[in-house]
């Protein structure tokens, strides 16, 4: 009886000289991973300057690496795996991979700062002007289930703070906080809440999470 195959696009079935069914993996699984990345910590694994990065608060295999990146300074969601198929296809403008953050600014944002950033704002970028793309935005709660950072932002008392969420499709370098900064709201925090269909709900910093090829599929590509 030739036997069934949970994932064929990994296996196959031969027949082997003594009649035999045999069945032989035709590719070299992948490691996919979820992490929340904490305040000030590189997005890489090699530090620069005595800078904490990722080689100090998790361990995956050598050859797993980010697919794209968050500042030293921004925290929240990046995704890392070694199957080099999947850097193209989440990091090409092309397939408009939604990124969503939550981010903290410096004074009570207005309506009229929301709808220009909805528009596109002018920034730089690599010394060249920017016309940021349209963006989804909207305001958000003071109290959001966003786990204390450590150090905690500057406390001044005399200077409000507010929290908006924007959602992108591209990643241009520093690209949030340039955006904010076009509108005269500087920005205070900023965490990757979601990419694709996978959020930050229940996670803590530094917290690793493995995940499936199923996973990835479903939380990237439907």
């Amino acid at each position: 009886m030739i036997p069934v195959l949970t994932n064929p696009s990994i296996y196959e079935v031969l027949l082997s000289i003594q009649g035999d069914f045999v069945i032989k993996r035709t590719t070299t699984l992948s490691d996919y991973y979820l992490l929340y990345k904490p305040f000030q910590v590189l997005s890489q694994f090699t530090s620069t300057d005595n800078k904490l990065c990722l080689k100090d608060i998790i361990e995956v295999p050598k050859d797993v690496y980010p697919v794209g990146r968050l500042d030293y300074d921004s925290e929240g969601l990046l995704f890392l795996t070694n199957d080099t198929k999947m850097n193209h296809q989440l990091l090409h403008p092309s397939f408009e991979h939604k990124r969503t953050y939550w981010v903290q600014v410096e004074g009570n944002i207005t309506l009229e700062a929301i709808e220009q950033l909805t528009k596109g704002v002018s920034i730089n970028v690599n010394g060249i002007k920017y016309q940021s793309q349209p963006a989804l935005l909207s305001l958000l709660e003071a109290n959001i289930a966003a786990p204390e950072r450590n150090p905690p932002i500057r406390f001044r008392k005399n200077i409000p703070t507010s929290w908006a969420q924007i959602e992108l499709t591209e990643g241009k370098n520093r690209q949030v906080r340039k955006m904010f900064a076009a509108v005269n709201f500087p920005v205070l925090r900023l965490i990757r809440s979601q990419i694709g269909s996978f959020t930050i709900k229940d996670m803590q910093p530094s917290d690793l999470i493995s995940l499936s090829h199923q996973d990835v599929q479903e939380g990237f590509f439907r």
